[in-house]
């Protein structure tokens, strides 16, 4: 029965990808009346792959996935972050999916050709979980990914914001001390700064427009706040080096309590297996004497 059941699950699944991707959705009416009055947003900063067997593999479920509103607006973030595509995440969703699913099918296959028959229960019940798994698996790498290039992100603009002061303080303009600065470093976070510059030289537009939206893409909000302070430096001629040595500190600070933080969570985490230890230790110790008052009873 539970394998009827499953089997049924799947076909119907199968099925209505299968109509959704003949079929789409229409969009209601309001989402295209907004679409056409809408402001045209400015072209994304971080670059996105989009090449790959991958892709190619799961490229006819890429529309399906997208009818029902995957990815989230929050794992749209993390995946601009990551510089991939939301057409390749998909496709890797569909394709690691696709691979759990048939996987245990085929290695029952192999088995039923070696005259090892296990039953069809346990390699359905296994296509479903290897098929969940395989699909959440990409989420959950692009958030952690994310997260540890956001980390990266936020201590390079830490040392970012102190080039900026020096060269302030060494008499140079605020479009100077911004392209100089990001000049010296190296790595993907001073990668994407040096994007956004170019990008705001190429569309002539001011460096804190491009570097309020490259934090905007990022989800930096330090970045943005940078962006305000010099853009009051930029417009109003506001004095912007302290305000810019107050946020290199905090921006220290932050650093310094989530190294904190990561190092106590580690700590605790290794609490367990010692205690482990200590009790695998003392039934060791003490077995032999247990043992024998037991047999001299």
């Amino acid at each position: 029965m539970i394998s009827g059941l499953l089997w049924g699950a799947g076909l119907g699944v199968g099925l209505w990808a299968l109509a959704v991707y003949l079929f789409p959705p229409r969009p209601p009416l309001r989402t295209l009346v907004d679409r056409l009055h809408a402001t045209p947003t400015p072209p994304p900063i971080v670059a996105t792959d989009s090449d790959g067997w991958v892709r190619r593999v799961g490229k006819p479920f890429i529309k399906p996935l997208a009818a029902v509103g995957l990815p989230n607006r929050k794992l749209r973030n993390d995946l601009a972050v990551t510089g991939k595509s939301v057409e390749h995440h998909l496709a890797e969703k569909a394709t690691l999916a696709l691979t759990g699913l048939l996987l245990p099918l085929l290695m029952q296959l192999l088995l039923v050709v070696a005259d090892v028959s296990v039953g069809w229960g346990v390699p359905a019940v296994a296509s479903v979980i290897f098929a969940l798994g395989g699909f959440l698996l990409p989420d959950i790498a692009v958030r952690q990914e994310a997260e540890r290039r956001r980390s990266t992100f936020r201590h390079a603009l830490s040392a970012y914001l102190n080039l900026i002061r020096v060269l302030l303080a060494g008499g140079a303009g605020v479009d100077g001390a911004l392209s100089d600065a990001v000049s010296i470093g190296r790595g993907w976070a001073f990668q994407q700064l040096r994007r956004a510059l170019l990008t705001a030289h190429i569309t002539r537009a001011t460096p804190w427009t491009t570097l309020g939206q490259l934090g905007t893409e990022l989800n930096v909000h330090q970045l943005s706040e940078l962006a305000a302070s010099v853009s009051l430096a930029g417009t109003e001629g506001a004095r912007v080096r302290a305000s810019l040595a107050a946020k290199a500190a905090a921006l220290r600070m932050r650093e310094l309590t989530d190294a904190e933080g990561e190092a106590q969570a580690a700590t605790e985490r290794m609490s367990l297996p010692v205690v482990m230890l200590f009790g695998g230790f003392l039934v060791f110790i003490g077995f032999p004497a247990l043992a024998s008052v037991l047999g001299g009873l």
